[in-house]
């Protein structure tokens, strides 16, 4: 009823000894003079195809005395088998053709990619099982079984040997009354349904993954050629000294200097591959500035089979990273991942994949409403501007279109802000405090300022407004506080008056929340914000403190510990009404600065923008 039933029928279970491929050829020479013929091009092509096999087979036999083996589809059998024709026929039907030169190569391939539900065209869906039916020397059923409770038992679920008999007896019984010579795959499961796992379809999932599928790599000559993106990587590898090492390394590289720029450039391009060699981890940076990367190296034996996988976008690592990245953008299901896109082509200094990107971006821009999703690519773009800047890529086309997913933003927000629940409004504040610190990157370009003034605007707007969730209210206004636009004791003003009498306190606490969140400076800084903080607090009855607590203690628990330990200390003066008077302005000594600002005018010439 299948053709995997019918393969372990004909070819695996067979018991009678004879090979069934004669009368498969037979039967396909048969279909062969049945099937009207292909049209002339597909025709001559196939031709063409089968005059090479043989061309092959007789330079094979040529070789060895012995029989020669023959794997294809079983559609070329009964042209490849009996009397061969003429070597100069063939000749004649591939005369003309052009020949190219190619390297040919084998590589290591895994269960799981064997499996049809990979994708893999001629692939079946139990490679697990075939490969124990080729490998067990005798009692297929028992040792399969025995095998199963072993996957159970790695799972935590408790199997006897008891329970392997009995499902033996099951598979082989029910063999036996559907008339197959011996127990197939279909009779193995449903014996370990009903058995092992006693119906229970998570139990018979672990052993569908883990064994009947499985996942096993298969292994190639060592003198086999590599396919070509892996001798391409290994000459960038050698070119680069980079080393490839199984033990874990670290490296810091200087994006001013042109080699350590090319390293960068080729980690950055397997990135985008899924070949994960390097790790790149930001926060392992030491120094200031956007011109160094630390990358941990670690070359592991599972990375031959990415390199596989990225074989299908090119034959060189570059070829493959701009055909890759394109590939994502093109079919990115939103605009963070197509920004992401557009970052990864400067890290991986692609200048050929830019253009296209950029107008995929482009036209999925115009074509969202969403304000949420316009603030959330706005970010990565902000990094892209950033990094090519550093590599000395022209930039201009990726801030003006910053710019315009700004305006669009600014012209969306106020209606975007309006009814929104405590998840809705969590949201919303991530992308606020993201697109609020890109600004601050992006006022370093010319069309920079102009667009953070636009944002500073929107965000003055919207303080003004009443009916803000309290979350986003307090945050606009922290927002607004670093950016100098609101003093501190009008902050202060609006704290207090938040937290008066008329607003309730889940509403205040999330006021309090968003105000406060990510940084505790201002309370060690502001002895009026904290004494505003601390006289709402002590107001606050049983239940309503109870309310508040959680959001304040995950408020708190942002600080860093210094931070915490700075208030603790301040509220004990603020109690005992000795709170720390706010230090005096000391003059600044022209002379005495002259020379700070020399050093730092020859750091800033030295350094790239």
């Amino acid at each position: 009823d299948d053709p995997e039933r019918w393969w372990d029928d004909v070819i695996e279970a067979r018991l009678d000894g004879q090979s069934p491929f004669e009368a498969l050829s037979e039967a396909m020479a048969e279909l062969r003079d049945e099937i009207a013929p292909a049209p002339g091009g597909e025709r001559l092509r196939e031709q063409r195809r089968e005059a090479y096999m043989r061309q092959t087979l007789r330079a094979a036999m040529k070789q060895t005395e012995g029989p020669v083996a023959v794997v294809c589809g079983a559609w070329h059998a009964p042209a490849l088998t009996g009397q061969l024709p003429p070597a100069n026929a063939d000749a004649a039907v591939l005369r003309g053709m052009p020949k190219r030169k190619t390297t040919l190569t084998w590589v290591p391939w895994t269960h799981s990619r064997l499996a049809a539900a990979s994708g893999y065209g001629a692939g079946v869906t139990s490679p697990g099982w075939y490969h124990h039916l080729f490998t067990a020397p005798d009692l297929v059923v028992t040792r399969w079984l025995t095998r199963v409770a072993g996957v159970l038992r790695n799972h935590d679920l408790p199997v006897s040997s008891a329970h392997v008999i009995e499902a033996v007896r099951l598979a082989e019984a029910l063999a036996s009354l559907r008339g197959r010579p011996l127990a197939g795959l279909a009779e193995v499961t449903e014996a370990t349904s009903s058995v092992l796992c006693e119906g229970n379809e998570t139990a018979v999932a672990y052993v569908q993954h883990d064994l009947v599928v499985g996942e096993l790599l298969g292994e190639v000559p060592e003198d086999a050629p590599s396919v070509p993106l892996e001798v391409d990587l290994r000459a960038s590898a050698r070119t680069l000294r980079l080393k490839i090492d199984p033990l874990e390394k670290p490296i810091t590289l200087d994006l001013r200097k042109e080699n350590d720029r090319a390293k960068s450039v080729l980690l950055h391009r397997l990135v985008t591959l899924g070949i994960d060699w390097g790790s790149y981890r930001e926060d392992d940076v030491r120094g200031t500035g956007t011109f160094r990367e630390t990358w941990t190296l670690r070359w592991r034996p599972e990375l031959s089979v990415s390199i596989i996988d990225a074989a299908q976008w090119g034959t060189t690592v570059a070829a493959a990273a701009r055909a890759k990245v394109t590939d994502t953008a093109r079919t990115a299901p939103d605009l963070r991942t197509v920004t992401g896109a557009v970052e990864q082509v400067l890290l991986s200094d692609l200048p050929d994949a830019l253009p296209e990107v950029l107008a995929i971006l482009e036209a999925k821009a115009a074509l969202d409403l969403d304000v949420t999703r316009l603030m959330a690519a706005i970010p990565a773009l902000v990094r892209a501007v950033r990094y090519g800047d550093v590599r000395g890529t022209d930039t201009a086309s990726m801030s003006a279109v910053v710019d315009a997913l700004l305006l669009r933003v600014c012209a969306g927000l106020p209606q975007a802000v309006t009814s929104l629940s405590d998840d809705a409004a969590t949201a919303l504040r991530t992308e606020l405090d993201a697109v609020h610190q890109a600004l601050a990157l992006h006022a370093q370009t010319e069309s920079g300022p102009a667009s953070r003034e636009r944002w500073i605007g929107t965000l003055s707007q919207l303080a003004e407004r009443r009916d803000l969730h309290g979350l986003l209210a307090g945050r606009i206004v922290r927002l607004l506080v670093d950016a100098g636009v609101l003093a501190e004791h009008e902050a202060a003003r609006r704290l207090s008056a938040h937290l008066s009498v008329g607003v309730s306190p889940s509403d205040k606490a999330a006021w309090a929340e968003g105000f406060l969140s990510g940084s505790g400076l201002l309370l060690v800084h502001d002895r009026d914000l904290l004494a505003v903080l601390d006289g709402w607090v002590r107001t606050l009855d049983g239940d309503g403190f109870l309310d508040v607590l959680p959001l304040l203690r995950r408020t708190f628990g942002e600080f860093s510990p210094a931070e915490r330990s700075n208030i603790a200390d301040n509220l004990k003066r603020l109690v005992a009404g000795s709170a720390p008077a706010r230090a005096a302005e000391e003059p600044v000594d022209p002379g005495r600065a002259a020379g700070a600002l020399r050093t730092v005018a020859a750091i800033l010439a030295g350094a790239p923008r």
